[in-house]
């Protein structure tokens, strides 16, 4: 027997598209079948976001059921959220417009806010987004938006140091000549340069420059250190089984966590696997029956399923002999790893859902 599927206009009787600004925000209301009942801009202060509530609710049916779409719900719409999460609407994240629908139908703050309406109502209930949580979950994303910015700031200027090394005179060349790049940057941070010295005025600039440079990879390394621990203690607490996963760290576990987000944002382990862009696309013709990798997704929750696919390929016996035997079916080496990683999604789904700690 099929299954029926429940759409969004089975469930609610008016989506509220929302476009969202720095300083104003417009709504559009539409009906089940589409239909455009009002539409208003208000601002973003609390006068404004209390006045688009009463006009929502002044535009629903009596005992009728609503749903918000909200554009940039971790942007310029996250304070609407808030408000909304609060108030116990239900709300969802308005998927993005294509880029050709676009164009056709030209842009403005009530297209858009239209769009973002009928957008969702052509949605099964089922697939709405549900908007990431608030609480440890956005810690643990502000952690790892920081530790991207400490460690690409920290590769940055250990490159600047190495070209600034590469064309310094020969006695500055020939000490760190030789030297492991931790211990050049601790000898360039130990410098203690006066004001003046009988250095040619570029190579004593160059050597305090370098000095200075060395001492800011000191901070990062320190701030980086202190990240890594408050990421380990938030996953600890969240979902402490995570951590005891083969190639599972503090790092790959709290992005695992923040792409799940909270129970019911992603509905199955499948979907996960999706969202991770670790599912299977089939590109079977005629006699070629294979599957490639997945291009789409959340890439960073992609990227951390790879590495802990490549350090269960160096440090776990099992997942040794896993490629070992896939390789004796005629697999290569990336088509070993697509079957990793949707391995590996399907686990932390497992765990994060049965071991997940509300508070």
């Amino acid at each position: 027997m099929a299954q029926i599927v429940e759409r969004v206009t089975d469930r609610y009787d008016v989506v509220v598209g929302v476009d969202t600004h720095t300083d104003t925000h417009t709504a559009a209301v539409l009906d089940r079948f589409g239909a455009v009942l009002a539409q208003v801009t208000v601002s973003t202060d609390a006068d404004g976001l209390s006045r688009l509530l009463a006009f929502a609710a002044a535009h629903t049916p009596p005992d009728g059921r609503r749903l918000w779409a909200v554009e940039g719900t971790r942007a310029h719409g996250q304070g609407l959220c808030r408000l909304l999460t609060a108030a116990g609407e239900p709300l969802c994240e308005a998927p993005k417009p294509a880029a050709a629908a676009r164009r056709r139908g030209g842009k403005s703050d009530q297209l858009d806010a239209v769009a973002a309406a009928h957008a969702v109502l052509a949605l099964s209930a089922d697939r709405v987004a549900v908007p990431r949580s608030d609480g440890p979950r956005e810690a643990l994303r502000l952690l790892l938006v920081c530790r991207r910015h400490h460690s690409d700031t920290r590769t940055a200027t250990v490159n600047l140091v190495k070209a600034l090394i590469l064309t310094a005179d020969d006695t500055l060349r020939h000490a760190l000549r030789g030297l492991s790049t931790t211990h050049q940057i601790a000898r360039l941070a130990a410098l203690d340069l006066p004001e003046s010295t009988h250095l040619p005025i570029e190579e004593h600039t160059r050597r305090r420059e370098l000095s200075t440079l060395a001492r800011h990879i000191h901070t990062l390394d320190a701030a980086l250190a202190d990240n890594h621990r408050r990421l380990r203690a938030l996953v600890t607490d969240l979902c402490p089984p995570l951590l005891d996963q083969p190639g599972v760290g503090p790092v790959t576990a709290a992005i695992a966590l923040t792409a799940w987000s909270h129970p019911g944002r992603v509905r199955s382990e499948a979907a996960y696997a999706t969202l991770a862009g670790a599912a299977p696309i089939p590109v079977a013709s005629g006699r070629t029956d294979r599957h490639r990798l997945n291009r789409g997704g959340d890439r960073t929750l992609n990227s951390a399923l790879h590495t802990i696919a490549l350090t269960r390929r160096r440090i776990h016996p099992e997942t040794r002999d896993y490629i070992n035997r896939r390789r004796t079916e005629g697999r290569t080496t990336r088509e070993i790893t697509r079957c990793l990683k949707r391995y590996i999604a399907r686990q932390l789904y497992r765990i994060i859902t049965t071991h997940h700690r509300t508070s």
